[in-house]
């Protein structure tokens, strides 16, 4: 535990790739196999299913330290973090009881898992004396991972170049042996620091490729001829695996085979050894649907026959990763998209070829970009014909040409701390726009401003604080921001019955008085031209 909760602070006291990714091959390579598999679990952004609550563990902090529920208030509001809070008021103030030198392995095996076994007061005994045992640093660790929350500042990029270079193999490889679903065993371990390949899970998907944002002139990309373009379409990027079953993949690695009950049966018309790259999209037979009608269907256990009907599900293939069990991945994309419309087409509905746009140069291409809200499109996808399917962002192989986002000029209204490195700033927005003399919220936000933006805004909001609601603050309604989003939609769990997709603060509209922000008449305006 000791030495993972170090590395721990290594990386999150570093905003060095290269430092980031030495300090990992360091653990790693001095590591058991069972630690380092449970280090990598989280180091890769998987997290326990919350074992205890945050509120069970300060109420057990605020008895062994004999303080008031107000005086732990005031301290968890300015650390931000509760899982630090915890920490913070208990290490080094109690009477210690120093126990066994345990492993990150162990810990979790013998001591963290089994707590589920045990009734509330037995796992107050037990965590309450373990934090008599840890230092700030590990008291800190075990809370986070008591609680579900534990987040590395480190990306899965960097943490496949740190396992690949002590298994001494190509990251691309590592990443496609990480991929899917796996247990943090020693065993795992081993197996994925060695040259063996022969016992992958077959329902293993392939990493992803990624398109990066064209920003840019598009003529500046050379020869039109050069490049397939596609519609882009807001659905869910997936892969279907059809081996000797069938799985198919979110982006996000999660197994969503059976969320999608209608694309099994043509799923299975493939040829074995078939993976085909795609996007699952809502379609009564014609073109895709906007995103909110698929979106009824994500996260229902039980898929009724109602909203299956309403939003029927369709995979449109962009590509081809493997065919009879070999992966294509390094042949051009000019020869992966003959064997995909070969394999597809047969196939039939649900199942069809993304379009390939026939524009013959940059102009008309660029005039067909413009229909792409009126087609519930986001814009054009720009793939080299010579360009293989690489693992993760690869520049100037695949482009997204994205059209330019809807933009809003709303008020800031309420603010709270973040997460992992910035608990202790207010970085998480909301803001409002104005209805009939009031400011009513219309979207979150906390993407866009830069650390010296952060920084000040954050000095501002402890000063101009107006009310405190836990760790949310509502502030004096002066500043404006531009917000971007991608789309936009009616919904009954907002108050002011609107739903903005990826919200981002632009820009810091310091030049705008909030009286001058937008009202909610203009943003369902623009509701219903999004709508059409």
């Amino acid at each position: 535990m000791k030495r993972f909760a170090q590395l721990y602070e290594e990386l999150d006291s570093t905003t060095s790739t290269n430092a980031k990714v030495t300090a990992m091959i360091g653990y790693f390579r001095l590591a058991p196999p069972d630690d380092a598999a449970w280090a990598l679990f989280f180091l890769t952004g998987q997290r326990l299913k919350r074992l205890l609550s945050g509120r069970l563990l300060a109420d057990w902090a605020m008895e062994m330290r004999g303080i008031p529920s107000w005086l732990f208030s005031d301290c968890y509001e300015a650390v931000g973090d509760l899982a630090e809070s915890v920490a913070l008021l208990l290490a080094g103030r109690l009477e210690t009881e120093p126990g066994a030198e345990l492993s990150l392995g162990q810990w979790m095996e013998t001591r963290i898992l089994p707590l589920v076994e045990v009734d509330a007061e037995e796992q107050k005994t037990r965590v309450t004396s373990w934090w008599r045992e840890l230092g700030a640093r590990e008291l800190f660790m075990l809370n986070k991972v008591l609680t579900g929350e534990l987040r590395v500042g480190v990306s899965h990029t960097l943490v496949t170049r740190a396992v690949a270079n002590v298994a001494g193999v190509d990251p691309a490889v590592m990443a496609h042996k990480l991929m899917g679903t796996w247990r943090p065993t020693a065993e795992f371990f081993t197996w994925l620091t060695s040259g063996d390949t022969a016992h992958a899970d077959a329902s293993r998907p392939y990493p992803f490729c990624l398109a990066t944002q064209l920003d840019q002139d598009v003529r500046e990309l050379g020869n039109r001829a050069d490049y397939q373009a596609e519609w882009k379409w807001d659905g869910i990027r997936a892969q279907i695996l059809r081996r000797d079953e069938l799985h198919i993949w979110s982006r996000g690695e999660e197994l969503i085979t059976d969320r999608f009950p209608e694309l099994h049966e043509p799923a299975m018309r493939l040829p074995p050894g078939t993976v085909l790259d795609g996007e699952i999209v809502a379609s009564l037979g014609g073109p895709p649907l906007p995103f909110q009608v698929l979106q009824q269907r994500i996260g229902r256990k039980k898929l009724t026959p109602q909203i299956l009907a309403s939003a029927p599900a369709a995979f449109l293939a962009y590509d081809i990763l493997e065919e009879g069990g070999t992966d294509l991945r390094g042949l051009p994309l000019r020869e992966r998209r003959v064997r995909l419309e070969a394999l597809v087409r047969p196939v039939g509905p649900p199942f069809s070829l993304s379009e390939v746009i026939t524009a013959p140069d940059w102009d008309a291409l660029t005039a067909l970009r413009r229909e792409s809200r009126e087609r519930s499109a986001e814009g054009l996808m720009l793939k080299h014909l010579g360009s293989p399917y690489g693992t993760g962002r690869r520049r100037g192989d695949w482009w997204k040409w994205k059209i330019d986002p809807y933009t809003v000029d709303a008020v800031l209204i309420y603010a709270q701390p973040g997460s992992g490195r910035r608990s202790n700033l207010f970085t998480d927005y909301t803001f409002g726009v104005w209805h009939e003399g009031k400011l009513v919220p219309v979207a979150k936000a906390y993407s866009g401003l830069s650390d010296a933006e952060i920084a000040e805004m954050d000095r501002w909001i402890r000063g101009h604080t107006v009310e405190r609601h836990g760790p949310v603050r509502a502030v004096e309604p002066v500043h404006v921001f531009e917000l971007a989003f991608e789309a936009i939609a009616e919904s009954s769990r907002h108050r002011s019955g609107i739903a903005l997709r990826f919200p981002r603060m632009a820009r810091w509209r310091r030049d705008k008085p909030a009286s001058e922000a937008d009202t909610l008449e203009r943003v369902r305006a623009l509701l219903k031209a999004h709508q059409g």
